[in-house]
């Protein structure tokens, strides 16, 4: 298992050992000790899930807020994304940076995201398969997320905005300048 930071403070990229043979792969996609190890962090994975997206589907900039903040490790089974990471984070000497990675069936890379990031991914292949693991409980009054396109991050989503196919929800999510503004006066 090779793990590396990001730009991102706390944030890493897994890639795993592929061992191939003429039956096919196998890969160790997860082991707590080594990982712990790795990072400098005892997290506990308490959630896992998945989705599936169509070619130019993109989902985010999303996070959850105060106490049900989430630490992610996120991967594609199948297919391929641009997967894109952004510290949220005030205190963090990573505050506003993004980080964004291939990941596909291909790779096998992972990436590691702590709690205080926002994220969202766009679908590259046909289709894609997309895992994550969650160290806290999802919840609905705690999700929050940044427009995907804010020109604040100036995000290289790889398609015209035109062909993206995006959620209502995530079409009229607030701008980083607009969330900063709402914690500042809470």
């Amino acid at each position: 298992m090779n793990i590396k930071k990001t730009s991102i403070e706390g944030c890493y990229t897994i890639t795993p050992n592929v061992f191939n043979d003429g039956r096919g792969y196998f890969f160790e996609s997860y082991n707590h000790r080594k990982f712990t190890a790795a990072i400098g962090e005892d997290v506990n994975f308490i959630q896992d899930n998945q989705s599936f997206s169509t070619r130019c589907v993109l989902r985010g900039l999303h996070f959850q807020k105060g106490e049900f903040a989430q630490a992610k490790l996120v991967r594609v089974i199948q297919g391929k994304v641009l997967d894109v990471t952004v510290d949220i984070r005030p205190d963090s000497v990573s505050y506003g940076v993004v980080f964004a990675m291939e990941l596909s069936d291909k790779n096998n890379t992972q990436i590691f995201m702590p709690r205080g990031c926002a994220h969202g991914f766009v679908t590259l292949s046909e289709s894609a398969i997309f895992s994550y693991k969650c160290d806290n409980y999802y919840k609905k009054d705690s999700e929050a997320g940044i427009l995907y396109n804010d020109p604040f991050f100036n995000i290289d989503w790889k398609f015209p905005e035109k062909e993206l196919i995006i959620s209502e929800k995530d079409l009229v999510l607030p701008t980083f300048k607009e969330l900063t503004e709402d914690i500042i006066k809470s």
